[in-house]
């Protein structure tokens, strides 16, 4: 999985570019579609979303249903909002561009993009789709982009070290999960290590919390402004009870760093820690081939103590339609192609190992995974979205988010007066250009 960023110093240019370029109303319709079987549908998607399998098998789906062909251009990663956003101004844009799940408001906001909330049923086709992927996409009740794919976290551990502390079965409830850590930290005296490495600036893992509790990064008033939610007693919270829980289980160390500095993968791989929050098990087999059948998983158990598990933020893709496209309905049977529970099941799931983007879909693909991936797959049933406002982009590309945890975890701030700050921020990110 991984989570799109937007660079702070392309903000402005991409706003300018929506704000000059997307002046029609953007809604799917049919125009433009008649002799389907001799258009080629040009379809934008990004450079390691899907492998080529996949990709031939959306291909193939739509080809069938419609008789038309694709054309896909692979997107490398560099300054690619600046270029969609000028792509998306063009008389001639791509017809269908894969964008990730937080960045669909950022080009929804100037009506670069098709509302689709007509078709939504169609194109779910019965399915439920998760939260953490269409809640970003739907702005203001209509829907943007369809779901593709998502990532999220779950707890990944090192049996053989939980094995040496006697624990030989993950936890079910938050109680029994600090039970254990403080079992694994007892029995081993390694220098430098602990029982579990959780960074201070992990907003990712850090927002379960604050979720979990009850509480919100933000919510609309009734004048439909966005409102920092971070003072909430809910959020409050769900913040000291994750100050708590980082504080106790990861080294001091951690208080103040992100996963990569140092990578957490690497501190797992080498057996300096027994417990991490990622998102998959790949990049630690790459470091240390070895533990194979030693690391396990399970979905983080709610403090709450209700035997249910903290809701996740899930990082993704969703294929969203030009609204300048002259090809609206080819571009729409290219979405549920995508999205369809046969090319979820065979390609997103079968072949790439992605989540897939519903919830019968979660239970339905999960004997296709290695029996590490089932605890991603039961944790994606309990997902929560960020705010469907391009101004969200702002607040990952600035890391404000980083630095807000991180003075709650090395206590540079009272849990109170950061939230404070933080909502002061976000009333003000979060409200830009509305």
């Amino acid at each position: 999985m991984r989570t799109r960023f937007l660079a702070t110093a392309a903000c402005g240019v991409t706003v300018a570019l929506l704000t000059t370029a997307c002046g029609s109303s953007g809604t799917a319709s049919g125009a433009g579609d008649s002799t389907a079987t001799s258009k080629t549908l040009t379809v934008w998607l990004m450079d390691g979303d899907l492998t080529q399998t996949s990709v031939n098998a959306v291909n193939a789906a739509f080809e069938k249903a419609t008789g038309a062909k694709v054309k896909v251009q692979i997107q490398e990663w560099a300054n690619i909002n600046t270029r969609v956003s000028t792509a998306l101004a063009q008389d001639n844009p791509p017809d269908v561009i894969d964008i990730g799940n937080t960045d669909v408001p950022l080009f929804a906001a100037n009506g670069a993009l098709a509302d689709i909330t007509a078709q939504r049923a169609d194109l779910s086709a019965g399915q439920t789709w998760l939260p953490g992927l269409v809640d970003p996409a739907t702005i203001d009740g209509k829907l943007y982009a369809a779901p593709l794919f998502a990532g999220n976290r779950a707890v990944v551990y090192n049996k053989t070290l939980w094995a040496k502390a006697g624990i030989t079965s993950p936890p079910a409830t938050f109680a029994q999960f600090t039970q254990d850590l403080g079992r694994i930290g007892a029995s081993e005296a390694a220098p430098g290590f602990s029982a579990m490495y959780l960074p201070g600036q992990y907003w990712h893992a850090a927002l379960q919390f604050v979720w979990d509790a009850g509480g919100q990064l933000a919510t609309k008033d009734a004048s439909g402004k966005w409102v920092g939610g971070l003072e909430s007693p809910a959020a409050q919270q769900g913040l000291t009870a994750w100050k708590a829980f980082q504080n106790a289980w990861s080294p001091a160390a951690s208080r103040n760093t992100d996963t990569k500095t140092p990578d957490q993968d690497a501190l797992f791989a080498q057996g300096r820690t027994a417990t991490i929050v990622d998102t998959g098990i790949n990049t630690i087999l790459k470091d240390n081939p070895a533990l194979g059948s030693q690391i396990g998983t399970f979905a983080f158990p709610s403090v709450t103590g209700s035997g249910t598990t903290q809701p996740v933020f899930l990082g993704g893709s969703d294929l969203a339609i030009a609204a300048k496209s002259p090809n609206q309905q080819l571009a729409l049977a290219y979405l549920k192609a995508a999205t369809s529970q046969a090319v979820q099941t065979s390609a997103i799931v079968g072949t790439d190992h992605w989540t897939p983007v519903s919830t019968q879909l979660l239970d339905s693909t999960k004997g296709l995974l290695p029996l590490t991936s089932a605890a991603f797959l039961a944790a994606a049933h309990n997902s929560v979205g960020t705010p469907a406002t391009p101004g969200w982009a702002t607040i990952e590309s600035d890391l404000s988010i980083n630095q807000f945890f991180a003075d709650i975890a090395t206590g540079r701030k009272s849990v109170a007066q950061a939230a404070k700050d933080f909502d002061a921020h976000l009333d003000q990110a979060l409200n830009a250009g509305q």
